[in-house]
This record gives structure tokens, C-alpha cells and sequence, in this order.
């Protein structure tokens, strides 16, 4: 008897195939992202309850995958169709998720199509079934680098110059490798690590961070090499009492205890402050932990220095979370402006005279950063710049012309790269 179903509707007693979860999953993920614009990190936590963690990992890297290279996805899409497909639609986000498998993941061709058609049950499944059939016949390719989403290239474009923009799409098209942070300089075991600064190794990705030689000891911690360097800017502590502002989940505070300074470690998430005792507690490094908002909360009389790594747009980190491109517009970044400018005002108020303040976000957008400082210093006379000096920086990275440090897409790019910071040292005017 000939089969009368509807075209495109599933029998009730077909049974999925494996791995058909998983990509429902990463389907709820990627539409957590695109449509409601939440973080990726945060997301995949909801999305992919009830998974083991090995799918749970793969439906990260599908949505990862899918969102670096989603501009060429798109373009490859709409080129074997006759009808755009609307962007929201969603055999669109079917076959991003399933080309990303495909093409950047290298996952069975038959795995692919198999758990993709039953993602688009009662939709176009005949539609998908042929797109994906002819990236096999055709054997489709994704260029050399990964697009940036258009408004991202020319607002940097604009900021930073054509050369930025390739160095970013060439750093975006993989994930960036593992670097690690030392309290003491590591033994021979590390030998075969790449030092790119003091306290410092770089490893290629791949590897399991808890079996990594020395994790259980506690000697080290998982921090990119542009973050570290905000802390090392304010030197050994040698007793001295710092506040660590925004500070979960840890690496700058546990850099600053392990340089000796007596650290208050405050943020305002106490989910995050919980990871930053544990990397505590797993290092054996010690600081005070305060949950707070700083623009209510205030300390217990001045401090030596103050490290504020300010909430940002965190469009600098781009290459170990693709979703931050395709979820922060200018409204977005404007809002985090108005927030460190209120941030920076309130934290110059509890610093002694002639103290050291550095801010530092992880963004590449000047609104974030030399506009921020610009503004802050017309408002507060008597602060001025302390130029960052290159014996102070690895090498390789250098300050400014106005002694800012600021890492760009293409800086250390033959080591692996770096991801993109502001960092400024102010001082405080003396008494």
C-alpha cells in the first residue's frame, strides 16, 4: 500500500535517529542565541539539560562552529536556493547547524542528514535533504578565513583599518589555544610549552584542562595571555591592599595574591564568586571574597591599588566565544560605556593619594576603552596617564603612543594570537 502521509510530516512511530537529541539541543542553542541574544555559555547550560557530557560538548561545538563561520553558511545556503530562506526560519538554522557538522566538523555525512531531517518535521525536509546532498556531490568548501558578520567588519574597519579586520576573520576561524597562568615558574614538565611571558605557557588546544600535568596541584590556571596583563602592570604587592573589582571568576585575583598583594576580591554575581573560591581553594592562593555591587557597596577605608576589569561588550574574546559578534549591536555597547563610566567615577574614590588604578576591558571597541579613559580624565583633574613601559609587556606588545595597551587582532598572531584588550594605568593625584 502506497504511503498517503502528507509530504514533509513523520510517521508517529518513527523512532530518531541517535544523535538526533544532540542536534535539538544545539537547535535550542542556537536559536537561544540568535533570537533572544543570550550568551552562549549561559545558554547551553538550559538548551542541553539531560545530555551526557560528551553531547553536551558536541551540541557546544555544533552552535560554536555554526556561529564562527555563519556568514559563509549563509552565503553557501542561499546559493543553492531559488527562494531566500528567511533568516529566522527554521530549515535555515537546520542546515547551519548541520553544515557546520559537515564542513568544519567533519562529521559523517550520513550522521549529518540523518539527525537533521528530523529537526524539520512537518517543514521542508525535502528542501534540506537536497542542500545537503548537493554539498556532498559538489563537494563544498568554506574559504580560508571566516566572514565577520558585516556590522562588525565596518564598525572595526572604521576604528581600526582594513588590515584589523582581516587579522580578526583570520584569528576567528579557529579557536584559539590553551594558555595557562603560574603563581611560581613552572618545572621541567612544561618544557615542551610555549613561554610567551614570565608565569606563562601556551599549549595547543586539544587537551583535557583537569588532565593537564599539575591541575589537582593547583600551580596554574587557564587565563589568555592579553588577560594577564592588567595585573602585571601593578608589580609585586609586597603587602599592600588591593581591590580586585569585578573580579570572578579569579585569574587576575589569584595573579595579584600569588604577586603578594593583600586582594578583595569583589564582583556582584555570587554564582561566579563561587568559581573564583573554588580556583582559590584548588590553588591555595588566598584573598578576601566580597559579594557586591560597587556602585552601592564601598570598602572599609582607601587602598593601595585597585584593579577594575570592567563588565564590557567583551567583542575582544570573539574568537573563544563566536556568539558575542552576532549578539552585541552599538545600543549594547553604548549601555557598557554609561556602566564603566559610572564603574571607573565611583572606584577612583577609594584609592589613596598617589595610587595606582588600572581599568581594563576585554573589548575592541574604543567607546570601552580610550574614550572611556579620555572621559574620565576630563572629569577628575589632578589623575594622569602612567604609560605602560614594553620592559613591563611580553614581547611582542607594545604600549601605545599614549601609554595604553591595547592588544589587536594579528599581535602574536605565528604564536597562536591573543585576544583583544584596553589596559590603562591612571595615578591618582598626591595629597
Amino acid at each position: 500500500m502506497a504511503d498517503r502521509r502528507p509530504r514533509g510530516r513523520r510517521r508517529t512511530d518513527e523512532i530518531d535517529p541517535p544523535g538526533t537529541a544532540t542536534r535539538r539541543a544545539a537547535l535550542r542553542l542556537l536559536d537561544a542565541v540568535l533570537r533572544r541574544g543570550d550568551p552562549l555559555d549561559i545558554a547551553a547550560h538550559a538548551a542541553t539539560q539531560g545530555l551526557p557530557p560528551a553531547d553536551r560538548a558536541f551540541a557546544v561545538a555544533i552552535v560554536s562552529e555554526a556561529l564562527r563561520w555563519m556568514s559563509d553558511i549563509d552565503m553557501l545556503i542561499d546559493g543553492a536556493t531559488t527562494q531566500e530562506l528567511p533568516e529566522d526560519v527554521k530549515s535555515r538554522a537546520v542546515l547551519r547547524i548541520a553544515l557546520a557538522q559537515l564542513l568544519v566538523l567533519k562529521t559523517s555525512p550520513h550522521a549529518v542528514v540523518a539527525t537533521a531531517l528530523p529537526l524539520v518535521a512537518g517543514g521542508p525536509r525535502r528542501l534540506v535533504h537536497a542542500i545537503l546532498s548537493r554539498a556532498q556531490q559538489e563537494e563544498w568548501r568554506l574559504p580560508e578565513s571566516a566572514t565577520l558578520p558585516e556590522p562588525v567588519a565596518e564598525r572595526w574597519a572604521a576604528q581600526w583599518g582594513d588590515v584589523v579586520v582581516a587579522a580578526a576573520q583570520q584569528t576567528w576561524s579557529a579557536p584559539p589555544p590553551v594558555d595557562l597562568s603560574f603563581a611560581a615558574e613552572p618545572a621541567g614538565e612544561w618544557d615542551d610549552a610555549t613561554a610567551l611571558a614570565p608565569l606563562h605557557r601556551r599549549l595547543p588546544r586539544g587537551q583535557a584542562v583537569e588532565t593537564m600535568p599539575g591541575f589537582s596541584d593547583g600551580g596554574w590556571w587557564v587565563q589568555d595571555l592579553a588577560a594577564s596583563l592588567p595585573a602585571r602592570l601593578l608589580g609585586a604587592g609586597g603587602g599592600r591592599r588591593i581591590l580586585d573589582l569585578c573580579a570572578a571568576p579569579g585569574g587576575k585575583t589569584m595573579q595579584l595574591a600569588a604577586a603578594g598583594w593583600d586582594v578583595v576580591a569583589v564582583d556582584a554575581s555570587a554564582k561566579r564568586l563561587d568559581r573564583l573560591a573554588a580556583n582559590l581553594a584548588r590553588t591555595g592562593l588566598a584573598a578576601k571574597v566580597v559579594q557586591g555591587d560597587i556602585r552601592k557597596w564601598a570598602p572599609d577605608g582607601s587602598v593601595d591599588a585597585i584593579l577594575l576589569d570592567a563588565p564590557c561588550s567583551a567583542t575582544g574574546i570573539f574568537r573563544r566565544h563566536p556568539d558575542v559578534l552576532h549578539r552585541i549591536e552599538p545600543r549594547q555597547i553604548a549601555d557598557m560605556a554609561a556602566l564603566q563610566g559610572e564603574l571607573l567615577a565611583r572606584a577612583a574614590e577609594w584609592l589613596r593619594p598617589g595610587g595606582a588604578l588600572v581599568y581594563a576591558t576585554c573589548s575592541l571597541e574604543r567607546a570601552e576603552g580610550e574614550e572611556q579613559i579620555a572621559a574620565f580624565l576630563a572629569g577628575h583633574p589632578g589623575w594622569t596617564i602612567e604609560p605602560a613601559h614594553a620592559d613591563e609587556l611580553p614581547a611582542g606588545i607594545a604600549p601605545d603612543e599614549s601609554g595604553f595597551v591595547r592588544t589587536l587582532p594579528g599581535q602574536l598572531a605565528d604564536a597562536g594570537g591573543l585576544d583583544g584588550f584596553f589596559i590603562a594605568r591612571l595615578r591618582a593625584p598626591s595629597a
